[in-house]
């Protein structure tokens, strides 16, 4: 069994999916970001980062329980306890899949959630930070709509690479895009967003998942930042 500590975000709905792929038996904890549950004692000694997602396997390599943090790391190490064919064995095939990945994690995601941000959750306007970061933005969306001209999913075949992507993807009018621009990327995020397993990892916590705007106290919890 695997204890699942999560939150409807970008990030969180990676896991949330990647379990539903294995078909891996998990419990989900919720941890209220807005509410600052992720500094609580409990959740820092699994997540030393103070960051959803994390999770504990409690059967995992030599039957030995194993906690871990950073979403990436989850989707590879998920995808290794199952022999997953998200994460294909052979170097070649790997290491596309994994380049992909490491775009998703170091690029796709960061600025993404900036753009995110500076557009609909900063205290103040920041006129250079909206333009900086959707310009990175419409810029990654090009990146990845020229690959996916070229193939049906970012590694060649549905991988953990497509799983960590997606979800980031589905707030793209807060990034200042329109999937009408991208007809490549468009086909293939309508295609994923239709697998029974990803509806089902969109759907875990979705309860949680806000439909008002963050008060004051919220937005300082989330981003340590307070609204003038």
């Amino acid at each position: 069994m695997i204890d699942l500590y999560s939150w409807p975000t970008p990030n969180g709905h990676k896991v949330h999916i990647m379990l539903e792929e294995t078909g891996l038996d998990y419990t989900v904890h919720g941890v209220n970001i807005a509410n600052g549950e992720q500094f609580e004692e409990g959740f820092l000694a699994i997540s030393p980062n103070n960051k959803i997602p994390a999770i504990v396997d409690h059967d995992g390599p030599e039957g030995k329980a194993i906690s871990l943090f950073e979403s990436g790391a989850i989707l590879i190490y998920l995808a290794e306890k199952t022999g997953s064919k998200l994460l294909p064995s052979t170097p070649d095939k790997r290491y596309e899949v994994l380049q992909w990945l490491m775009f998703q994690m170091g690029g796709l995601g960061p600025m993404l959630g900036q753009a995110h941000h500076f557009r609909k959750y900063a205290p103040v306007q920041v006129d250079y930070g909206i333009e900086r970061y959707t310009n990175e933005a419409t810029r990654l969306y090009g990146v990845m709509d020229k690959r996916l001209g070229q193939a049906d999913y970012l590694a060649g075949d549905y991988s953990i690479a497509d799983i960590a992507a997606m979800p980031w993807i589905r707030s793209y009018k807060d990034q200042g895009q329109d999937l009408d621009s991208y007809p490549n990327l468009k086909r293939w995020f309508l295609a994923i967003k239709e697998r029974k397993a990803v509806r089902r990892g969109l759907a875990v916590l979705d309860e949680h998942t806000r439909k008002t705007p963050y008060d004051d106290e919220e937005l300082k919890t989330l981003f340590n930042v307070e609204r003038k």
